[in-house]
């Protein structure tokens, strides 16, 4: 069965999925869709088949097609439950999902590549607005994530205990998204510390915007 990924090298989203397939073991088909040439290859015929959101990433695994991330990441995790990406208890798998949807839901869609053109475009502001906007918005989820991290009695060397989860999947792109955009993260030690930590794995070394062969 092949399992294809549809993905962009700086894509949050598709660099979440490129991380848990690697931290699975899992080999996949990247095929590069790149979010600005040519007016955006995501908006083509063929793409729009596959998703008419037009977003990557999209999963193809056998008859299975996922198109949003957190869904992939948990459809990965229930069919190929080792190492898990969720813990045991359904309490503890709540708080999991809360970290990785304070970076799903609340920071990444304001900073989203199309949200960010509509800001440049058609309301018109200035590309130092437009960083100040990603730098407010980030700042605003990662100070609600340092004090879910320091109130947390589970968090380890990862968001959650000693081994990666879907909310350290999450978590790393965001950081890079920050350091992309000069966002100051003096202000938030343990959520840095993880951000090491998981650096430091070769499943998220392997996963960097900088190792995918659509990189520029």
């Amino acid at each position: 069965m092949e399992r294809v990924l549809y993905t962009y090298f700086r894509s949050s989203a598709s660099y979440r999925v490129r991380i848990a397939l690697n931290l699975k073991g899992l080999s996949a088909r990247y095929v590069p869709i790149h979010l600005t040439r040519g007016g955006g290859e995501q908006f083509t015929r063929d793409f729009g088949a596959l998703n008419p959101l037009a977003l990557v990433p999209v999963l193809n695994e056998g008859d299975v097609r996922l198109t949003q991330s957190l869904a992939i990441l948990e459809y990965l995790d229930e069919r190929y439950p080792s190492p898990p990406l969720l813990p045991a208890s359904i309490e503890d798998r709540a708080r999991v999902r809360q970290l990785a949807l304070t970076v799903v839901c609340e920071i990444h869609p304001l900073n989203n590549l199309r949200v960010l053109k509509y800001l440049t475009g058609t309301l018109g502001l200035t590309e130092e607005a437009k960083v100040a906007w990603i730098q407010h918005w980030i700042k605003l989820g990662f100070e609600a994530f340092e004090v879910e991290l320091g109130t947390s009695k589970s968090r380890g060397r990862f968001c959650f205990g000693d081994s990666p989860t879907i909310a350290d999947c999450c978590l790393v792109p965001q950081v890079f998204n920050a350091q992309r955009f000069n966002v100051d993260l003096s202000a938030f030690p343990m959520l840095l510390a993880i951000h090491r930590g998981c650096e430091a794995l070769p499943a998220f070394q392997a996963a960097h915007p900088s190792r995918q062969s659509d990189f520029e």
